[in-house]
């Protein structure tokens, strides 16, 4: 292993590759119940450095594993599937390397961050907005896309608005997908096919290769905007919900992405478990859940969705969207500017304990409203803390460094309220047998589609609760496999249950990596099992 270290350090240079203890230390850190070790740590800056750490890398047969900042919380961190890794941070290729304004596109590397590319663009003045995840500001744009994550507009599929990536494939060639690899190819950012393959898909939730540069679409900032929230009361009132949005979601009149969560999930964004409540016992009894929805005005579903466009299509969207839920939960609509309004007004007034259930209702919301402008925030993030049972530092948003365990379960089902109620079906038993609450998100991601988020949390510090979570998150995954509700997205130790032997669609990616990648050193063990 040190010859290949010190060949890296020859071409890359010292500052450039770490193998010290503390460092391995650091990037074998996770959220799941258990980690791998990496042997080292490369920190290219250039597309250039990356093709010589994968020549490298071939040549003595070593597996690298990259990663845009590490922050793939949830589903494997910055660790990859097996010990003895080189992790490649592509944390310094933090470049926007373009702005159009005029088509309303970008291009960056890896290492750009939510935060960074919507400050750029709000200094600049711009008048575009990205798309952004929960994931907070310092989270990358392109790791999230690359493992088709999904934000809040209307853009809110994030493959779905890529055109054209640069990829350094195994053997250090150099790949421009769609019209990229066109000398001044006119339309390159702004058509994704090109002409013949379209190969970018490839490269998505694969280990065929190094994604090194993008391009992303964004959005023009409409005239007028307005985001809803509906509580609705009762459990069941979910399936009528997703029926009767359904079709404004499919004619467009609702363009953005809608994320219906249920009251322990919301619980987990306001504070941590209330073990002082519950003296100790999980998990959450129904009377202090109950207790709970009172204080926080939650009901047992709550709504959050976005109307933009013309003033005009935002009055006829806002009369649509209030017929079609007529008689169904509490809908309510606000703007930006009224929510600044109400957020001074009303935490002005809660001091004195008035209007407590408008102000809770203010301090979950904003947070909301700012991810459907393209705005990331820090605060969905400390959501994770919820199991905890100490006190995490005030300017700690990452889960890794508050001790949080983490595991997601993202099932994709047909936007039908049968579905979800089936869904909630399977999983509520399972989480109330290991002792979690079912925290749960449905997001209308497409016009006919929908993800399920299911959230374990707990306290790694606990290891009988390690434990629990681990189970608790397999059997979700099995339990929804066998029904037919596969997951969008898969960690680490759930890449194993996707994986089935025989079927012709993965002998064929495992054909699409021996051409690409013939020695297997790419992010081993990702998604495919490891070649034999």
């Amino acid at each position: 292993m040190s010859s290949v270290v010190e060949a890296w350090r020859a071409a890359l240079g010292a500052d450039k590759v770490d193998d010290c203890a503390a460092t391995l230390d650091r990037y074998a850190r996770t959220t799941q119940p258990s980690a791998t070790r990496p042997c080292c740590i490369l920190f290219p800056s250039t597309t250039e450095e990356v093709q010589a750490i994968v020549r490298i890398a071939s040549e003595h047969r070593t597996v690298v594993y990259p990663i845009s900042r590490g922050r793939n919380w949830g589903y494997g961190d910055a660790c990859a599937p097996a010990n003895g890794a080189a992790i490649v941070d592509l944390g310094r290729m933090n470049r926007i390397l373009d702005v159009n304004t005029e088509l309303a596109y970008t291009v960056i590397e890896p290492g750009v961050t939510q935060g960074q590319l919507n400050t750029y663009l709000k200094d600049n003045r711009t008048g575009l907005w990205m798309d952004c995840t929960g994931a907070g500001p310092e989270a990358s744009l392109v790791g999230n896309t690359l493992d088709r994550g999904f934000g809040h507009t209307r853009y809110g599929d994030h493959v779905s608005t890529t055109c054209g990536m640069e990829i350094v494939l195994a053997d250090g060639r150099v790949l421009n997908t769609g019209f990229g690899h066109y000398p001044n190819a006119k339309a390159g950012r702004v058509y994704s096919y090109g002409i013949g393959p379209s190969l970018d898909g490839l490269f998505c939730q694969s280990n065929f290769g190094i994604v090194t540069k993008i391009g992303l679409w964004l959005s023009p900032a409409p005239e007028a905007f307005n985001f809803f929230f509906v509580r609705l009361s009762n459990d069941a009132d979910i399936v009528s919900f997703i029926d009767r949005l359904r079709p404004l979601r499919m004619s467009g009149v609702v363009q953005s992405a809608v994320h219906i969560g249920n009251d322990y999930r919301i619980f987990s964004s306001r504070g941590r478990y209330p073990f002082d409540m519950t003296n100790g016992a999980t998990p959450l009894p129904q009377e202090v859940r109950k207790q709970l929805r009172d204080r926080y005005g939650l009901g047992a579903w709550n709504v959050a969705g976005a109307v933009t466009g013309t003033k005009a299509h935002v009055r006829a969207s806002r009369r649509a969207v209030r017929e079609a839920l007529r008689g169904l939960g509490n809908l309510r609509f606000v703007s930006d500017k009224q929510l600044d309004f109400a957020a001074q007004a009303f935490g002005l007034l809660s001091k004195f304990g008035i209007a407590r259930g408008t102000a809770s209702f203010i301090t979950s919301a904003k947070p909301v409203l700012a991810a459907a402008m393209g705005i990331p925030a820090e605060q969905p993030i400390r959501g994770t803390y919820w199991r905890l049972r100490h006190e995490p530092p005030q300017d700690v948003n990452d889960p890794i460094e508050a001790g949080a365990g983490v595991m997601w379960v993202s099932p994709v089902l047909p936007m039908r309220g049968e579905d979800a109620r089936r869904v909630m079906q399977i999983v509520e038993p399972l989480f109330a047998a290991h002792g979690f609450e079912p925290m749960t998100t449905f997001t209308m991601i497409t016009e006919r589609s929908m993800v399920a988020v299911l959230n374990v949390y707990f306290d790694k510090r606990d290891v009988t609760e390690t434990r629990q979570a681990e189970a608790c998150h397999h059997e979700l995954v099995k339990a929804l496999i066998k029904e037919g509700y596969i997951p969008y997205r898969a960690g680490l130790s759930t890449m194993p249950m996707i994986f089935q032997d025989g079927d012709v669609f993965w002998d064929v990616a495992a054909q699409i990596k021996r051409a690409l990648d013939p020695s297997d050193i790419i992010s081993r063990g990702r998604y495919l099992p490891p070649q034999q």
